[in-house]
């Protein structure tokens, strides 16, 4: 006996709950199951990144990324206001500490505006200290609508909506996905809860997305491969150091933004993600390993490809994760006054992040059709701000 919805959508996180909240405003009468694997939404990707809404600014113009950001970043705060979502647009700063990261600032702030990234302006020095008291730079950006969300909230109010709009769909947690059997006209999964049929089904799974695809039989010339961002915090004592949020220039060849200064929703202030190979796709703790998940990457050929291009990058994220000294030195480039004493460990996330066999990362959003099924591969930060406008484009394919 199958559980029977119009709609299925595996993933409760903020992509896949996005998209079920825009299904069901589209189609309010059809019914829409929700199946998440963790006990409640927003546990892995959505619940451990930044907490940050993007401006935009960094990514290709014209690509998925930059649209998406835009529109999304706009629908976001829009749903926030209307829903009583914490959030706040601060801003933020991208501050140059030395001269050869002047050419990659004055690139970016090229891009912000071919991407239309709004009210964005050169600091100087002094304006760099007017913002924020306590970092020195030579030069920054600022970005008047970059800001701050609490993204389980929204992920909370969506699941609200989506059972409001119709009182046949449902959110099931601890529901995990075994198998998929799909046909022309149905796809029946298999879960660890019993069976569920829908006419379609969207898989939004982040760091599962590839074993899920695997499992419905698409063909994947890539690998979702892990990696850990370890956070720290500033002490209680030493939170007036920072305002809202402060970057530094990312380096030009990787798709993370570098360890930064962030006010949370809650007041708090947090200071990293380093980045680095984790063993384990869930995995939160240093030494967290899974003979699994270590085996599928170190046997995939682009995971030795972009250990042999970027070792060095690797080596040097590694010791900051096993050093304080390390972690706080690199935030003394934009805040020299920072001590080690004014730092406390924090939580830790896993990114999932799509590599081909080259080694190369995909640094676009993909998604791929297959009979009646959506899956959504690759979904790389700034997803969580993109949110809806992602589930838009989902809608489009459906």
């Amino acid at each position: 006996m199958s559980n029977k919805y119009d709609f299925i959508i595996v993933g409760g996180g903020i992509v896949g709950l996005a998209s079920a909240y825009k299904l069901q405003l589209k189609f309010p009468n059809k019914s829409i199951a929700i199946l998440e694997k963790e006990s409640e939404v927003g546990k892995h990707q959505t619940g451990r990144n930044s907490g940050v809404m993007h401006s935009g600014i960094y990514y290709k113009p014209g690509s998925h990324k930059a649209k998406n950001c835009n529109d999304g970043h706009t629908q976001l705060v829009n749903f926030a206001k209307e829903n009583n979502v914490k959030h706040d647009v601060c801003g933020k700063i991208i501050v140059a500490t030395k001269k050869e990261e002047l050419s990659i600032l004055d690139d970016i702030y090229i891009r912000g505006i071919e991407n239309g990234t709004k009210g964005i302006s050169f600091l100087t020095a002094e304006e760099i200290l007017q913002k924020e008291p306590f970092i020195k730079g030579i030069k920054a950006i600022w970005v008047p609508s970059a800001g701050i969300i609490d993204y389980v909230g929204v992920c909370k109010e969506f699941v609200s909506q989506i059972e409001r709009l119709n009182t046949n769909s449902k959110f099931y947690a601890s529901c995990e996905v075994k198998i998929i059997d799909s046909s022309k006209n149905k796809t029946i999964l298999k879960t660890n809860t019993g069976f569920f049929e829908a006419s379609q089904v969207i898989f939004c799974t982040g760091l599962q997305s590839d074993r899920n695809a695997k499992k419905d039989n698409i063909k994947l010339a890539l690998k979702i491969v892990g990696f850990r961002g370890d956070y720290f915090e500033l002490t209680p004592k030493a939170s007036y150091k920072i305002k809202n949020l402060v970057y530094p220039v990312p380096d030009p060849k990787f798709p993370f933004l570098g360890v930064h200064f962030t006010r949370m929703v809650d007041g708090s202030i947090e200071c990293g993600p380093n980045a680095v190979f984790t063993f384990k796709r869930e995995g939160y703790n240093r030494i967290s390993f899974s003979l699994k998940d270590t085996f599928e990457a170190l046997t995939f050929f682009g995971t030795w490809k972009l250990f042999g291009k970027h070792w060095r990058k690797g080596i040097d994220e590694y010791k900051r994760a096993f050093s304080k000294r390390l972690f706080v030195k690199e935030l003394q480039k934009m805040m020299p006054s920072l001590t080690e004493n004014d730092v406390q460990p924090a939580r830790s996330g896993v990114r999932a992040q799509a590599i081909d066999y080259y080694g190369n990362m995909v640094d676009d959003f993909k998604i791929e059709k297959q009979q009646n099924n959506i899956h959504v591969i690759n979904a790389p930060s700034p997803a969580a701000t993109a949110c809806l406008a992602i589930a838009d484009e989902i809608i489009e394919k459906v």
